[in-house]
């Protein structure tokens, strides 16, 4: 019995991670519950960012075989290259109404997940690798990495269950680290609120639709399931797979 108080207090819920931590260290070590919250929280409205696989403000950039399912969105900015040689299957909107609408949703879906709270709120902070988050809120008030172990998201069986992640500055990847979904869980229903910008090591597997206030990086051979909309700045990529999600 006093276990599953543990797992379902509503008590806002602290979990420091350790950045320092190596690559090669155990996951199964870590003594870090994360508890499960019974607050459900609705799904982040995108509007007219729902389309779009890949959005920016700035500058969109390629360089390699990169390979885009979704359209790609491109407002106020005018500069796009390297399409080819990436493959778009999609549209691509430069500064049209639609891709000037979907700047604006992406605001008002940037400020609807930044504004989430949460009585069972739990925050993080370092790095995260090797941890199982389950549907609920999530908050840091800094940086957030996945370098240690790879980051699960368990839906308990739910498909339709949402996870909201609050990262109050950057979030960045190790290379060849992995976001692994379970229990039904679903990539459209992942939100990354990012306060600064995103960087994606070579070779990572990401989930989920990012909502960055700048800018968007993704290293050699990163994958992504999701959508990557950036408010401020540019989305760079080198040899890359966006499949809108």
């Amino acid at each position: 019995m006093k276990t599953k108080m543990l797992l379902t207090t509503a008590a806002l819920a602290s979990v420091v991670l350790f950045s320092g931590c190596s690559k090669d260290d155990s996951t199964t070590s870590n003594p870090i519950v994360i508890p499960i919250q019974i607050t459900t929280q609705p799904t982040v409205p995108l509007g007219g960012t729902a389309d779009f696989a890949i959005l920016a403000g700035s500058s969109i950039t390629n360089t390699g075989n990169t390979s885009i399912t979704g359209d790609i969105g491109l407002s106020p900015g005018s500069s796009v290259g390297g399409f080819p040689p990436g493959i778009l299957v999609g549209a691509l909107q430069i500064n049209t109404l639609l891709s000037s609408q979907a700047k604006l949703d992406l605001t008002t879906a940037y400020n609807d997940a930044a504004g989430r709270t949460s009585t069972e709120i739990v925050t993080l902070s370092g790095n995260i690798g090797g941890l199982t988050l389950t549907p609920g809120l999530y908050k840091s008030t800094s940086s957030l990495a996945i370098s240690s172990g790879d980051l699960t998201f368990d839906a308990k069986g739910n498909a339709n269950a949402v996870f909201i992640i609050q990262i109050a500055s950057t979030l960045t990847t190790t290379s060849d680290r992995k976001v692994i979904l379970s229990g039904s869980a679903s990539p459209s229903n992942i939100f990354w609120q990012v306060g600064s910008s995103v960087t994606f090591g070579s070779t990572s597997v990401f989930k989920g639709t990012i909502l960055a206030m700048q800018s968007i990086t993704f290293n050699t051979g990163a994958t992504l399931d999701g959508r990557a909309l950036a408010r401020t700045g540019g989305v760079t990529m080198a040899g890359n797979t966006v499949v809108k999600q």
